[in-house]
């Protein structure tokens, strides 16, 4: 078997920081990890990297595919045919793709896309990254999601919102949306970060909550929940939750308990910062503001106690553009003042462990899948090397060329 052999790398494995070393790929996985140069086989192909890096693919772990300038046309899900929604989701897995997100986390779609579009990749009839797919929003008549369209209109389409009321109803649901293969179902817990309403207004009732944890659980999928208010937050957090959406009212008291029970938080803050920039001095921001200082303030201290913290965000919103991906790792190192290693962290190691691929991918360790980028620099010391997809000079997913710029290293 050909071998790919990559010399003289900047090693960012997704744990520890920065080292010199060679890195070897044989068919889909990592074979490898040397400190010296490997001598290449005559079939193999061997690149001198000269000091490039070598890190994880990314995770996006709030992946909303079929968003498309979301925000303006109603109702939710609907706004436009099925098929088009899906060929503009399939679009946007490959823009993540393309700019070094080998997973996708969905935070919500409609029409089984996620679904359908993982079966698609897996037969080879689209080419997109590792995806864990979502449901349409599960809570309550009249939830944030459910206001998308006036009770008037009589819409007997689904679109994006799935409504039950009352334990059963949520049970079904629950079990309706991994019937169509949903692999995480979300949860609108209560209003708030964007939704409309303020975050101390639950959509959702604590015994709804708790079987829509446990259905999923006996259905061997998962659940996220969209919660704004420290109380909703510990609740979903105690109830079994998989991940924290936003999170907003996060506090050390949160942070005790979801240490305690392993459970992984979305604080998606790129969405509030680039709708303060873009509107600023209105309601609908300024209601922002609050919430965005106390989980900038809050979140170096979850960082240092350990928090599973992921990256990901509402993508395809209206001025929130797919493929500005970047920007989110950017706010968290450069103006938060997270670590740029740590961030890198959130967005390799802890989104594939969110996946459920730990074992498998998320870092760069011998025995691996081999889903990895080359980046012309060090995103640990600079991270916005990763804004421009230009510096990344190759994309690899299970070993198969996404892309590849790489230069064969000279013979001797």
């Amino acid at each position: 078997m050909s071998r790919l052999i990559l010399n003289n790398a900047n090693l960012l494995d997704g744990d520890k920081p920065a080292r010199r070393a060679s890195v070897v790929i044989a068919g889909e996985r990592i074979e490898a990890i040397s400190e010296a140069p490997v001598e290449a086989r005559p079939d193999d192909r061997a690149v001198d990297l000269a000091g490039k890096t070598v890190m994880p693919g990314m995770v996006q772990a709030h992946f909303h595919a079929a968003y498309w300038e979301a925000g303006g046309a109603r109702p939710l899900g609907l706004e436009v045919h099925p098929s088009h929604a899906a060929l503009r989701a399939a679009a946007n897995f490959r823009t993540a793709l393309d700019c070094g997100f080998t997973g996708c986390i969905s935070g919500g779609a409609p029409h089984a896309i996620d679904a359908s579009m993982k079966l698609a990749v897996a037969e080879g009839a689209q080419i997109g990254p590792r995806i864990m797919a979502g449901s349409r929003d599960v809570s309550s008549t009249g939830h944030s999601g459910d206001m998308s369209y006036s009770a008037w209109m009589k819409i007997g389409a689904a679109g994006g919102v799935h409504c039950a009321d009352g334990p059963d109803a949520v049970r079904r649901a629950i079990r309706e949306e991994a019937k169509n293969g949903a692999e995480i179902v979300k949860l609108f817990v209560t209003r708030g970060h964007g939704t409309g309403g303020t975050g101390g207004e639950w959509d959702m009732a604590p015994d709804e909550v708790e079987m829509a944890v446990r259905t999923a659980t006996e259905r061997g999928i998962k659940t996220r929940a969209h919660v704004a208010n420290r109380d909703a937050v510990l609740f979903c957090i105690e109830s079994g939750v998989h991940i924290i959406d936003h999170g907003d009212g996060f506090d050390e008291r949160c942070i005790e308990r979801i240490l305690e029970k392993g459970a992984y938080l979305v604080p998606s803050l790129w969405f509030p910062k680039r709708m303060m920039t873009i509107a600023p001095g209105i309601p609908y921001t300024d209601a922002m503001k609050p919430d965005f200082d106390a989980m900038a303030s809050i979140l170096p201290l979850a960082n240092k106690a350990g928090v599973k913290l992921l990256t990901g965000d509402d993508y395809g919103a209206r001025g929130v553009d797919h493929g500005t991906y970047a920007e989110e790792l950017i706010l968290y190192a450069n103006e938060i003042g997270i670590p740029a290693l740590d961030v890198i962290r959130w967005a390799t190691r802890n989104g594939a462990e969110a996946m459920g691929l730990g074992g498998q991918t998320g870092m760069i360790e011998a025995g691996k899948l081999a889903d990895f980028l080359v980046v012309d620099g060090d995103p640990s010391v600079d991270i916005t090397l990763l804004r421009d997809r230009a510096n990344l000079r190759a994309i690899y997913l299970g070993g198969t060329a996404i892309k590849d710029e790489l230069q064969p290293q000279a013979a001797r």
